[in-house]
């Protein structure tokens, strides 16, 4: 847009993605509705202004990440670093993000509750014992069939492909459960 300050061509950044304003309290990073979402240090941005220091991460769509310097640092403000591939949640709001694209329409909540499990303990194995006590109610967990795990897997492997068909996330590791591989490609 014309009235932006920064503009970064992506189809992942919104055209009105993300403001920084300066305050008498400082600097404050808003989001302005973005489809992709913005990150202050890692976490995300609701509409209401959050303050920001010097050497704060800003994260815009999870494409592009700069570090904040305010105008009377000496640092030089670096913009255009692209982030490895991976999966990020916003655990509070069930939204997932693929290589910086957002999961839509959103997972089930079978298949995000797996992915939270898999997400805190990434590069881990978990249990198919594990994997039945999260997702499904204790109630339904003795009828749950080695193949039902299979097909909630399978079928979260095929959301997760839509975006990044190149990379297996979700890993079947034999006679043990699963993993989440988050290791770059």
């Amino acid at each position: 847009e014309a009235d932006s300050d920064i503009q970064i061509d992506d189809r992942q950044v919104s055209r009105q993605h993300a403001e920084i304003a300066h305050t008498s309290r400082g600097y404050t990073l808003r989001d302005l509705g973005s489809k992709n979402g913005t990150f202050l240090n890692g976490q995300l941005v609701s509409g209401e202004p959050q303050p920001i220091r010097n050497g704060d991460e800003i994260g815009i769509a999870l494409c592009v990440k700069s570090t904040f310097v305010a105008e009377e640092a000496t640092a030089p403000v670096v913009i255009g670093q692209r982030q490895k591939p991976g999966i990020k949640m916003d655990l509070a709001a069930k939204r997932v993000w693929v290589m910086g694209q957002e999961v839509l329409p959103p997972l089930s909540l079978a298949q995000h509750n797996l992915l939270e499990l898999l997400y805190k303990n990434a590069g881990n194995v978990v249990s198919r014992d594990d994997v039945v006590a999260v997702v499904w109610s204790a109630e339904e967990a003795d009828g749950v069939s080695e193949q039902a795990i299979d097909a909630l897997a399978r079928r979260l492997r095929e959301r997760i492909a839509e975006i990044d068909p190149h990379h297996k996330y979700v890993e079947t590791v034999r006679g043990h459960g699963f993993r989440l591989n988050l290791a770059e490609k």
